[in-house]
C-alpha cells in the first residue's frame, strides 16, 4: 500500500460507506429508486448518481456535457448547478444501469487508491473546478459519501453506520465548522462561550469560545458560565448540520439552555451543508 498515512483514514471511511451504499441499493426494485431522501430534491437514484459522479471526479474523468432543466426548484445557485449536472444526466437510468455503473466506479476507485502515491498536499481538481490539496479532497469526499449513505438509510428504513469510520470523519468536519456558525453567522457575544454536549453512538463535549475580537475557537475543555448550552444526540446533530431537518422538526430532541436569542440564532444557522 503506497497511500500516505494521513490519507488512510479517509480511504477507509470511503470504503466502508461505499460498500454499505452498494449493499443498500443492489437489491432495490425499480420503483424503490424513486423514493424521496432527506437530501432536498433528491431521490435514491439521485443520491447514488451524485456519489457515482463524485467518484468519477476523484478519478479525474471529464464532467458530462449536459443542459439542466429550468424547473429544478432545489437548484438555486452555481454550486448547486455544478453538483446537479452529474445527477440529472442519470435521472432516466434504470436500476441495472445504476448498480452496474456504481460497481464499475467502485472497482476503478479501489484500483486508484491501491496505487495512490501522491502526497497529501498534491493539488487536484475540486468543486467548481478549483484546485485543492488531495488531503482536503479525500476528507471532503469521505464526509460526503457517509452523509449520503445516511440519506439512503433514512429513505430505505435501514438505520446504521452512525459510529463507522465515515461518522468519525463527519464529526471532525462538522466540528470544524462550529466556530464560524457560532461566532460569525450567529453573532455570539464577545468574550463568551457556547457548549455542545452530544451523546449517542459518537459522543463529545466541545466549547466554542469567542474572544474579545469576536473570533471563535473550538476547545475540548468546558467553560464556566457559558452563554448557551446545547444537549442533543449525534444523529440529530448530523441531520441539523447537514440541512436534513429543521430546528422546529427536532425541537423535542434538542435541549437549548441560556440566551434564547443566541440559541435561536445558532439553530437557525446550524446547517453548514446540503
Amino acid at each position: 500500500m503506497s497511500l500516505h498515512p494521513t490519507l488512510q483514514p479517509y480511504a477507509d471511511a470511503w470504503t466502508h460507506s461505499i460498500e454499505a451504499i452498494s449493499e443498500l441499493v443492489t437489491p432495490l426494485v425499480e420503483g424503490e429508486w424513486n423514493r424521496r431522501t432527506p437530501c432536498p430534491g433528491w431521490s435514491v437514484r439521485d443520491v447514488v448518481s451524485h456519489v457515482i459522479g463524485m467518484d468519477n471526479e476523484m478519478l479525474g474523468d471529464p464532467r458530462p456535457i449536459h443542459t439542466l432543466p429550468r424547473d429544478l426548484y432545489h437548484v438555486t445557485n452555481e454550486n448547486q448547478r455544478y453538483t446537479e449536472m452529474q445527477v440529472d444526466v442519470r435521472r432516466h437510468h434504470t436500476a441495472p444501469e445504476m448498480t452496474s455503473e456504481l460497481e464499475y466506479t467502485v472497482i476503478r476507485r479501489n484500483r486508484q487508491l491501491r496505487n495512490e502515491s501522491r502526497e497529501p498536499g498534491h493539488l487536484v481538481r475540486g468543486p467548481m473546478g478549483r484546485e485543492i490539496p488531495l488531503e482536503e479532497a479525500m476528507r471532503n469526499h469521505a464526509f460526503n459519501v457517509w452523509v449520503h449513505e445516511q440519506d439512503l438509510r433514512a429513505a430505505l428504513g435501514r438505520p446504521g453506520s452512525l459510529d463507522s469510520p465515515g461518522a468519525h470523519v463527519a464529526r471532525d468536519v462538522l466540528l470544524g465548522e462550529l466556530p464560524r456558525v457560532v461566532a460569525n453567522d450567529s453573532d455570539a457575544p464577545r468574550s463568551s462561550a457556547v457548549i455542545f454536549d452530544v451523546h449517542g453512538p459518537i459522543e463529545f463535549l466541545r466549547t466554542i469560545r469567542i474572544d474579545i475580537q469576536g473570533r471563535g475557537t473550538l476547545e475540548t475543555t468546558p467553560a464556566l458560565g457559558p452563554a448557551a448550552i446545547f444537549t442533543l444526540d449525534w444523529e440529530t446533530y448530523v441531520r441539523l448540520a447537514c440541512g436534513r431537518t429543521t430546528p422546529e422538526a427536532v425541537a423535542d430532541r434538542v435541549k437549548a439552555e441560556g440566551d434564547q436569542e443566541l440559541t435561536a440564532a445558532i439553530l437557525r444557522n446550524f446547517a453548514v451543508t446540503q
